[in-house]
């Protein structure tokens, strides 16, 4: 699973060829879940609040980012980095 962004010990990253609705997976310690691009939401898993928090502002800010990594995805093509929060 490429690695897309990694700050304040949250890993990002996306699978190749996913299945919809748009979508990137986090990792904290222990925790995973992930999060739709579109909603700007957990879809499933578990995280700290504070860390959700964390994850949901960084990912506002970088949402076209996102779609077009996950675009990339879809057609196994290289993913960009994206700029870490802090």
């Amino acid at each position: 699973m490429p690695e897309i962004c990694r700050f304040l010990g949250i890993i990002i990253s996306m699978y190749y060829r996913e299945h919809g609705p748009p979508h990137f997976h986090a990792k904290y310690d222990d925790y995973r879940a992930s999060f739709s691009i579109l909603e700007l939401n957990v879809l499933e898993g578990d995280m700290p609040r504070r860390v959700v928090t964390l994850i949901l502002e960084w990912a506002f800010k970088h949402r076209e980012e996102l779609l077009e990594d996950w675009n990339f995805a879809q057609e196994k093509q290289e993913l960009k980095k994206i700029t870490p929060l802090v």
